[in-house]
């Protein structure tokens, strides 16, 4: 009977647990899609798992299909006094597994809060307890607070990595979670940085230079190319064996694998905007403070005094 759970502990020992971070609409999906599905094929027992309320994660590996999302699936078993099972929410293509966490009705709740409550149900369901090489966690990144930092937090992971481009909005949220990971880190946590990967890499080399700054790595660069572009629009995987890009996510998988956490440095405001042209930012604005005579448009209106004089005797 013991040796069970020992198996049970050992085999989640090995699993990686890796949380994707980057900002909304950078590429997280596209590139975790395309990751799980080339580790799959290399013969990895991989787990998807979306973390994302807009529940998109999925939708590239499933060619565009939606998929019964965690969080209605267990308000909806509850309701009629059922159990949520593991073929309720999680599904499969070609070797690589995926659920959804989802998230509340849109102005009904609070996604950080869903993303905690889905979690709870996933260890109901023995997350710790399953087999799986890599479980890879997508994030959205803008926000790195309650439930979306959880994993950082409280050491759900072993390693971060952050999805950027070369425009500054993206580099914002990904020093951000940099930044969430050397917070905890000086609390007791554990979890470091693996990397960083650039997608739509136009070649003007912002990304890279944020990452060598952040001393950390650049696992890959996925370039801003139109047939990428086209057959993710249409949902198809790029990253296939024997296929055009096939060495790129090939190479990903093993650095993603390889890749150590590493304790980043994030920068300081200004030196973010620095890596960007002054035209490109506006940091050439000086800041003027304000006059209390701004406030009222014009001259200070005149107030009697409440003070009340007494003549001398």
């Amino acid at each position: 009977m013991s040796a069970t759970p020992r198996a049970a502990e050992e085999s989640a020992k090995e699993t990686q647990i890796i949380a994707i971070y980057g900002k909304g609409g950078i590429g997280k999906s596209f590139t975790l899609a395309n990751l799980s599905y080339m580790m799959a094929q290399q013969g990895k027992r991989v787990l998807l798992i979306g973390c994302d309320p807009k529940s998109d994660t999925t939708s590239l590996l499933f060619a565009g299909r939606a998929t019964p999302t965690i969080i209605e699936t267990a308000a909806a078993r509850k309701m009629a006094g059922e159990e949520v099972a593991i073929g309720d929410v999680c599904f499969k293509r070609d070797g690589v597994f995926a659920m959804e966490l989802g998230g509340p009705e849109v102005g009904r709740g609070c996604g950080g809060r869903g993303i905690i409550h889905g979690f709870e149900l996933l260890e109901k369901l023995g997350f710790h307890e399953w087999g799986f090489d890599y479980v890879l966690l997508d994030f959205l990144g803008d926000v790195v607070c309650g439930g979306f930092g959880l994993p950082i937090a409280r050491d759900m992971c072993q390693k971060v990595i952050v999805v950027g481009s070369n425009d500054l909005q993206s580099l914002y949220v990904a020093n951000n979670v940099c930044s969430a990971v050397t917070y905890f880190r000086k609390l007791g946590g554990n979890v470091g940085v693996a990397g960083m990967v650039v997608n739509k890499d136009d070649g003007t080399g912002e990304a890279q230079a944020f990452a060598e700054k952040a001393g950390i790595p650049v696992l890959a660069a996925i370039p801003a190319d139109e047939d990428i572009r086209r057959k993710s629009a249409a949902y198809k995987i790029v990253g296939i064996p024997g296929g055009t890009w096939g060495p790129m996510f090939e190479g990903l998988a093993t650095n993603v694998a390889e890749a150590p956490p590493v304790h980043p440095s994030p920068l300081s405001h200004d030196d973010l905007l620095g890596l960007f042209a002054s035209e490109e930012t506006g940091r050439d604005v000086v800041l003027e403070p304000a006059t209390l005579e701004d406030m009222h448009g014009g001259a200070l209106p005149r107030r009697d005094s409440l003070e009340v004089v007494y003549d001398a005797v």
